[in-house]
């Protein structure tokens, strides 16, 4: 994105990092959890995304060390792929792939029949969209914590720092019930960046979407890219007010080329300026703070430069 700056204007600086380095710190993060509390490794969902993919390779590198000093104490990583109908049959086929190609244990279980349950006593729930995708994630949370406690493992998250800590783009019981944030400090751009690295580029451009309701995408709900987000989060972390975030010639252009992407998407613009949807993403950064003060699992220390 080139952008013609003001001559006034502060330049909005975004992360930077040696992708070597970062898989190294949170794989030592991963590790160090697991082994500080005596589990034997760690669960999580595996959708066959660039978030749950880079969690599941970095895991998996990390106990694959652990493994060849310790083999008397050996950890695992497990995939647990939870479809409902809501979800696009490739999903289950992208985390297959990711599983077969790490090589580690993993298995297939529908919930549908668990969410269609919820009529005997949430048939509200099951009415409304939003209502019965956040139970469906709830109810993922629930399988995964009760995997976890028979296994002996933890429950590993696979949020990033947008739509985690920066646009609450997650359900506060559901995918955001874990026991640590290994990419917590990772911002979109950046997991794109890891999952080149560890091999698969063939994931780093999917389409980001939190397969809960039908055709849906983080980019349908949000209005915009989360590296749009992620810029605007920064300028505000670096000082900018929001209504000198809504007049910033970085955040303008990027503001204008996501609206025209949108419109071009599905016919219509959500947002229809820079100011409305910097408003947007500053509301969400608010409800983000607010959850994270009720669940705030540990989260990765990673070495960023800013540039």
């Amino acid at each position: 994105m080139m952008t013609r700056m003001k001559a006034s204007e502060q330049k909005i600086k975004l992360g930077r990092m040696d992708a070597k380095q970062v898989a190294e710190e949170i794989g030592g993060f991963i590790l160090s959890k697991v082994l500080e509390q005596k589990k034997t490794g760690g669960v999580m969902g595996l959708s066959g995304g660039v978030d749950s993919t880079c969690v599941a390779a970095l895991a998996k590198r990390a106990f694959d060390r652990h493994n060849a000093k310790h083999p008397e104490h050996p950890l695992e990583v497990v995939g647990y792929l939870l479809p409902s109908n809501t979800n696009h049959p490739k999903d289950a086929e992208d985390g297959l792939k990711v599983a077969a190609r790490l090589g580690i244990r993993h298995e297939i279980l529908s919930i549908e029949a668990i969410v269609e349950a919820f009529k005997s006593t949430n048939p509200e729930a099951l009415s409304h969209k939003y209502h019965r995708g956040n139970l469906t994630s709830e109810i993922r949370a629930v399988v995964l914590h009760t995997k976890a406690a028979t296994e002996n493992k933890l429950v590993i998250g696979t949020g990033n720092r947008d739509e985690d800590y920066g646009v609450a783009y997650y359900t506060l019981f559901g995918d955001g019930a874990v026991h640590m944030s290994p990419i917590g400090n990772l911002p979109k751009r950046l997991v794109r960046e890891m999952a080149t690295f560890l091999g698969f580029d063939d994931l780093s451009g999917r389409i980001s979407t939190a397969g809960l309701e039908p055709g849906q995408t983080s980019f349908k709900d949000l209005g915009c890219d989360y590296e749009f987000a992620e810029l605007v989060l920064n300028g505000l972390d670096q000082g900018l007010r929001a209504e000198e975030l809504a007049t910033h010639s970085q955040v303008v252009s990027y503001a204008n080329q996501q609206i025209e992407k949108y419109t071009q998407w599905y016919g219509a613009p959500k947002f229809t300026s820079a100011t409305a949807l910097v408003s947007e993403i500053i509301r969400r950064h608010q409800i983000a703070l607010l959850k994270a003060e009720i669940v705030n699992p540990d989260i990765a220390s990673i070495t960023l430069t800013l540039e």
